[in-house]
Order: C-alpha cells, then structure tokens, then sequence
C-alpha cells in the first residue's frame, strides 16, 4: 500500500542521537493528555527507566509490576530496580525475624510450611496410646525436616506460594531467617526473574543453583502499609512502581496513564523509527497520494485515491475540532506547508495554528500510525464489500414495548384466518 510505504518512508530511526531522551519525548507525548500531564518529566524518567529495565529481547510489560498505596502525593511515587511486593499474612513470631540483609541467598517454594494432620487418604489404625503418639511424633518429624532441609541451604530469606505456619515462622525466627507465605504468584515470578531463583515443588534436594540473591532485602513502611523490598538484584529484568495519591480512583487512573506510556515505548524500542504526531503524518501522506494521482493515474482510479487521500485529513480536522480552532482555516495552512516540503508541520495548540511536530518533540512510534491506517483501510473493505445487502427498514426499526399497532394493522394480520374452513 502507498500509504504505508509513505510512512515507513518518511519514519525516523530512534537508534540514531540519544536514544533515552527520544524515548523520554515519546513517553511525555503520551502524557499530555493524561491527568498527570503537570509530572509529566517525574513520570517520563519512571517510564523510561522501568522498559528499559526489561529484557530487551522480550519487553513484556508484565513484569512491570505496579503497586497502589493511598496517601501522599503523586510525586512520592517510587521507582524500584527490583522487586517489592506488600507484607503478606504472618503468624506469632514473625516480629522475632531480621527485616534486613545484604545479600542474602533466596529459596522459592511451592511448598505448605504448616504442621497438619494427615486426614486425606490415609488410614491409622492403632491399638495402644503409645502407637497414637507415634503417629502424632510422625507428622511433627516431617515438618521438622523440611524446616531443617531449608535452613541447611544458607537461605535467609524464604518465600512460598503456599501457608507458612505458626511453626515454620518459629522455626525461623530462631535462626535469623526471614520468612513469607501466600506471596502472589506474579510477585513470586517477579522474584524469580530479578534474584535468578528457581521455584521447588520440594523442600529436599534444594542445590545451591536453584537459590537466588540481591543486593539488598528489606521490609520497609510505605504509607499506611508494609512492603518487602528486593534491590540490586544481578539479573534484575523486572522492576516495581510504587504509586502514591490521595484517591484509590486517582491512582487507578494515573496506573492506566503509566501504562499507555509503557506500551508506546515499547513499540518503539522494537521498532526504532517515530513519526509526528499533530496531524502531521496524515497530512504529509495526504499530499503524497494527491500528487501521485495527478501524475500517474489517467482513469478513474484517480477518483478513488483523491477520496482516500481526503480520508485522512479526518486527523487534523478531528484535532482542531477538539481544540476549538477554525479547521479550515489550519487545514489550507497545512496543505500549503506540505506543497512547500515541510513534512512534519502540524497542529499547533498552543498558538492555534501549524508548526513542526519535531521541533515540538510531539512524536509517535511509526508503527502505530501504520496500524491505524491498515485497520482503516480493512474496515472500509470490509463495510463495502456488504453494500448491496438489502435489509428492511420497516423491520430493523425499534418498537418499544407495549407500543399501539397503527390503525388497520391488527385487521391485516387477522386477515385469511381459517379461509377455507366450514363455517358453522
């Protein structure tokens, strides 16, 4: 499509200059429209440093995990290299645990740390009290294994998908060690992905290649709430953003904001070119396509490539519709800047009038400006290839419920009942 080659044309490659200040600019123009438009440059760094702190061969935005915790202001937000995830349920005993280490080694387990009767396939038959507790010593030993099985492993900081009982939080709080149960499974994926750990379905066998490490562990107030903080982690490819705000609503909203602009850098660290934003790229094709259609296309499909080419000004006179400007006016003044070769001149909100989108650092990854014009392009296809369906409009009106016939029309339907049948 000649729309599309125009773009990837025209489209500027990231990778040429300072790459983190292009991508800062793209984050910002997300912004712009958002609540947070006035952090704008706190926020843009936090975008920034967040996909940047990702696989760069993967970027899967999940791994950015995103904490929510009312109270202060927006710029109390942090920005964490690592993992943090909220104090999770603790028996007696877990006030006796170090909240600090430096480098401590980490063991994830998908494994219940709870002393629990054996009730589930499983028969005891006994004839004497001292068999009963024999029974009862049993299941005390198994526990104790585990519990002696990971303290064996050096680990100071143990963490399970599953309960951490009465017990195991004993246990380790007499050795110095940290424990935490029921961590959610993401936050666990998380840890994993930062500290290098492997997750063990048991507690024997634990090498010391299926442990992981960080910098630094603490568990730290935030607000209203406690977190466990995972930094200086050596494979760190996840991170944590912890917002701050005066409303849950606020915060969600100023998450769904962040998250906009993570997906637009993104899109362009795996792309690496950007397009102006403004209009400006519409704009830019628009005059392309006119000039080739009067140049190369005798016949009628010049007609339809003019009316394609028209489409698109929809943009910049969607823009300044939204702003309140004269649209035709900035659309004559757009048009004669694209004839002169300034490609990038676009919509100027501030003055109400045209300028270059580059200059302005009002930019967009190239790849969602080639989308868009694809998926356009399909629907109207597809809306067209329908339009000789005959439908009836008596039919497809709504009829509210308990709406009068018109007059006649309940003779009109009576109308033939019983023809043909004897009379008596």
């Amino acid at each position: 499509m000649m729309a599309v080659n125009k773009v990837k044309e025209i489209a500027i490659d990231t990778n040429e200059g300072n790459r983190r200040e292009t991508l800062s600019k793209l984050a910002a123009t997300a912004m712009t429209s958002k609540l947070i438009k006035r952090n704008t440059d706190f926020f843009t760094k936090m975008v920034v440093d967040a996909v940047l702190s990702l696989d760069q061969d993967d970027l899967n935005e999940k791994l950015i995990g995103v904490k929510k915790i009312p109270g202060g202001s927006l710029t109390d937000s942090l920005f964490v290299n690592g993992v943090a995830f909220k104090k999770t349920f603790s028996y007696a005993g877990f006030e006796q645990q170090p909240k600090s280490f430096q480098k401590p080694k980490i063991v994830c387990l998908n494994v219940e740390l709870e002393l629990k009767a054996e009730k589930d396939n499983a028969e005891v038959r006994v004839e004497q009290v001292s068999d009963y507790q024999a029974v009862v010593d049993a299941e005390w030993q198994i526990i104790y294994r585990k519990l002696e099985a990971i303290y064996k492993t050096g680990a100071k900081v143990v963490l399970s998908k599953l309960p951490i009982g009465d017990l195991a939080t004993q246990f380790f709080a007499d050795r110095d060690v940290f424990c935490a149960g029921r961590v959610a499974a993401q936050d666990m994926e998380r840890v994993v992905q930062a500290t290098g750990a492997t997750v063990q379905s048991t507690c024997s066998d634990i090498l010391a290649e299926h442990l992981g490490t960080c910098g630094s562990f603490e568990e730290r107030q935030i607000g209203g709430e406690r977190f466990n903080f995972f930094e200086g982690c050596p494979e760190a490819k996840t991170c944590t953003l912890m917002l701050r705000g005066g409303a849950e609503q606020f915060i969600a909203e100023v998450e769904r904001s962040l998250h906009d602009a993570i997906m637009i850098v993104k899109r362009a660290i795996k792309n690496h070119t950007i397009v102006g934003g403004g209009g400006a790229t519409e704009m830019e094709v628009s005059a392309y396509l006119h000039r080739f259609a009067d140049k190369n296309i005798p016949h009628k499909q010049q007609a339809i490539i003019k009316s394609f080419a028209k489409a698109l000004e929809i943009i910049p006179r969607q823009l300044c519709d939204n702003a309140g400007f004269d649209a035709t006016d900035i659309l004559n003044k757009l048009r004669v800047e694209h004839r002169k070769g300034n490609t990038w001149s676009g919509v100027d909100f501030n003055n109400e009038g045209v300028t270059d989108m580059m200059e302005r650092f009002v930019w967009e990854p190239a790849l969602v400006k080639i989308n868009a014009i694809q998926a356009a392009t399909e629907a109207s296809c597809l809306i067209l290839g329908v339009d000789e369906t005959i439908r009836n409009e008596e039919s497809a009106a709504p009829q509210a419920p308990g709406q009068a016939l018109p007059p006649g029309a309940a003779q009109r339907a009576l109308r033939g009942r019983g023809r043909g049948m004897p009379r008596r």
